[in-house]
């Protein structure tokens, strides 16, 4: 009988709470955290479980080793070749990639390490993301023959598109102070202080009313993909909505007597 080893016994992902904070941690390392078919299953199983669950007010996309994410395991992939074997992959993961768009919780990918094609993909589909000043990222598949064709959705739609282009016909990796300065993560900070960053902005969304958060995230990306008058109509049918809810109410009125609302 073959011997299993540790790493195939151990969970793909690790889950943890910290009051409203659930972070998800990508528990591949030996393997770079690369996105095998297991761990897309995984990682969708547990945000659609998140969806549902309204303790849950900020998601953390963390990764255990010496990456964040070294893309999709192309070991796994080239074991069975075939177009619709690879379509079907590319498919689940597209619908993780949107999961994770579409969740009412904002999503803050903790990057440290590199960030690499599918894993440069995570990155750019992440609300928000915090890196490592050891961190590094790039869209590599055209090294080897392989235009990064999904994770170019999602980089596009954060960083300007000869930006974009440049990182996607060169496979260069580009460091956490020039991702930081194209827009691809929000801050950066040094490994001993990553966490504390990532607390601080977690703890700021979790101090705003939840409802208003979901719905300027679901409205936020929709109206990117109209056109413009499309675009205005649908925000301005969300803050009619969103004017209505209680916490509004006791924000504007809070503000108008000069002092802190009392959310429910």
């Amino acid at each position: 009988m073959a011997e299993i080893s540790q790493a195939e016994t151990m969970p793909l992902v690790l889950v943890t709470r910290a009051g409203a904070v659930t972070t998800i941690t990508l528990n591949r390392g030996e393997q770079l955290n690369a996105l095998s078919e297991q761990m897309i299953a995984v990682l969708q199983e547990q945000f659609n479980n998140l969806s549902r669950d309204s303790a849950t007010r900020v998601i953390v996309l963390a990764a255990a080793g010496k990456a964040f994410c070294a893309g999709h395991d192309l070991k796994q992939m080239l074991a069975a070749p075939s177009e619709q074997y690879y379509k079907i992959l590319f498919d689940r993961c597209s619908k993780l990639m949107l999961t994770i768009q579409r969740l009412p919780q904002p999503v803050i990918a903790r990057v440290h390490g590199v960030a690499t094609a599918a894993g440069c993909q995570l990155v750019s589909m992440c609300d928000l993301a915090v890196a490592s000043d050891n961190a590094k990222f790039a869209v590599s598949g055209i090294n080897f023959g392989l235009f990064c064709s999904t994770p170019a959705v999602g980089l596009s739609r954060n960083v300007s598109r000869k930006q974009a282009m440049e990182m996607l016909l060169t496979g260069e990796f580009i460091d956490a102070q020039t991702a930081l300065q194209r827009g691809l993560v929000n801050r950066v900070a040094t490994p001993e202080l990553l966490d504390r960053e990532i607390e601080k902005l977690a703890a700021s969304i979790i101090a705003k009313p939840p409802k208003a958060v979901a719905l300027g995230k679901q409205l936020f990306y929709k109206q990117l993909e109209m056109g413009i008058d499309a675009a205005y109509q649908l925000a301005g049918q969300t803050m009619a909505c969103n004017m209505m809810d209680d916490a509004a109410l006791e924000g504007v009125q809070a503000f108008i007597e000069k002092r802190a609302p009392a959310w429910r």
